[in-house]
């Protein structure tokens, strides 16, 4: 094997358009992490798998950017948290009033509509619900009392538009409407025009007003959720998951997987062979025939025994993944081992008394380094398509959203039926993009410590 310098090695690599594009794809990764990592709280990350943290986005809702492309826009899932906010106190009434405004230009009826607050209150206050539509009609949605205290209180509801009060209240209004009420939700009657069921565009606002006697009452937390069928970057799923976040949190995990699995494969796989080849003998031979037990392990299905019987972890699915991934690598490395022990400069080395040790560190492992690095980069996507072939079949670690997690996610539901591509072909797409980049390094790499590759 030819010495070739870190010198050498960059000069080579960057005259390679592959390697260049590898290099690239890699860096946008890497940022994308970082971006993840710094902006996506963790606590997100960590109640990926909780269905309430998601309670406020639609379900299965496409990326909100396919209205670009429609000629008849689909209504987008829209939180309002800013309302415009009035209290009142007169003659020992005091009101506490919140104003949504909300330019409704769709060409579809909302999905639903849910109303999120928390109020300050003691005795038992009036909670009232209208909406003014674009026409100027007002339409009373819900007048409740909220339950009595005779203390100072803090009481949170959420209010959904499939409140039965609520379409009881829309038809007692009937009249302003020119259709029947029979089989339509509330959103397809506070969203219509009132001659024909059709969608009304334009501008509503909605008017939450809390009335207390001989107290001061208040809204301290409100939102109004309009549901939509577009929500997002990259949709959501059916449990109502931003697909983006699994997507930009499934990159680090990627390339945590990835690199951490083949380095550490690498370097056991080095170590073992060169000190195999170095002491031969019968060092050797019981090493080697170690190492062909391993090697003749079918991979796949004792990491789904093991996954079954031990655990699904992710960091003992690393643990695993790196206990046969070395193998490979050692055979090669003790092939290696065994050509550059009989050059002169280590013969010089063992005749002034140098241990065997430092031989192997000195002599013999500087020069397989740039074989090391070449298959620390191909090494990376094996690991990456084996952890998501195991989510995948439902034995990854569902903790984490992983790519492959989300993509079993989408089989789970039967995405693929149901024409939800945003759910399945995102995921599929990063692990090929990741894959390639490495694939790529790998390759131009690979070029440079054997030059008969090249053309």
């Amino acid at each position: 094997m030819s010495s070739i310098t870190p010198d050498d090695i960059k000069r080579e690599f960057l005259k390679s358009k592959m390697g260049i594009a590898g290099i690239t794809i890699l860096v946008i990764l890497i940022a994308v992490s970082i971006i993840a990592i710094i902006t996506i709280p963790i606590e997100t990350f960590q109640e990926w798998n909780n269905p309430g943290n998601w309670i406020l986005n639609p379900k299965v809702a496409t990326p909100i950017w396919v209205n670009i492309f429609r000629t008849e826009k689909i209504p987008e899932h829209q939180i309002l948290e800013s309302p415009n906010i009035k209290a009142i106190s007169e003659n020992e009434i005091s009101l506490a009033s919140h104003q949504f405004g909300l330019n409704f230009d769709y060409d579809y009826f909302p999905n639903d509509f849910i109303y999120v607050f928390s109020a300050e209150y003691s005795g038992s206050p009036l909670l009232e619900m209208s909406v003014i539509r674009p026409d100027g009609i007002k339409l009373n949605l819900i007048s409740t009392s909220l339950p009595y205290s005779d203390s100072d209180t803090v009481y949170e509801e959420r209010i959904f538009s499939t409140d039965r009060s609520i379409k009881k209240n829309l038809s007692l209004q009937s009249e302003k409407f020119g259709f029947l009420f029979e089989r339509l939700s509330a959103e397809d009657i506070i969203f219509s025009k009132n001659q024909a069921n059709e969608p009304l565009k334009g501008n509503y606002i909605f008017l939450i007003n809390l009335y207390g006697v001989n107290s001061e009452n208040q809204i301290s937390e409100s939102k109004l959720i309009i549901g939509g069928k577009a929500f997002g970057i990259m949709g959501t799923d059916e449990l109502r998951r931003d697909l983006a976040i699994g997507l930009l949190w499934g990159t680090p995990l990627a390339l945590f997987i990835g690199l951490v699995v083949s380095i550490a494969s690498v370097v056991l796989g080095l170590v073992y062979g060169v000190y195999a080849g170095y002491k031969g003998r019968k060092t050797d031979e019981i090493m080697m025939r170690f190492n062909d037990v391993i090697y003749a392990l079918p991979a796949l299905p004792f990491l789904i025994i093991l996954s079954v019987t031990i655990s699904n972890s992710i960091f003992l699915m690393v643990g695993f993944l790196m206990i046969f991934g070395w193998v490979g690598i050692a055979k090669v490395s003790r092939s290696m081992s065994l050509q550059i022990k009989t050059r002169g400069y280590v013969d010089a080395a063992n005749m002034m008394g140098q241990k065997d040790s430092k031989i192997m560190l000195k002599h013999i492992l500087p020069q397989l380094l740039p074989y090391a690095f070449a298959s620390i980069a191909i090494s990376v996507p094996a690991a990456i398509t084996t952890e998501a072939g195991l989510s995948f079949l439902g034995l990854g670690d569902p903790s984490f959203p992983t790519w492959g997690q989300i993509l079993h996610d989408a089989n789970t539901f039967g995405a693929a039926a149901r024409g939800l591509w945003w759910w399945i072909i995102p995921p599929g797409i990063m692990i090929a993009i990741t894959g390639l980049a490495f694939v790529f390094i790998g390759n131009a790499l690979d070029a440079i410590i054997n030059p008969k590759l090249k053309r």
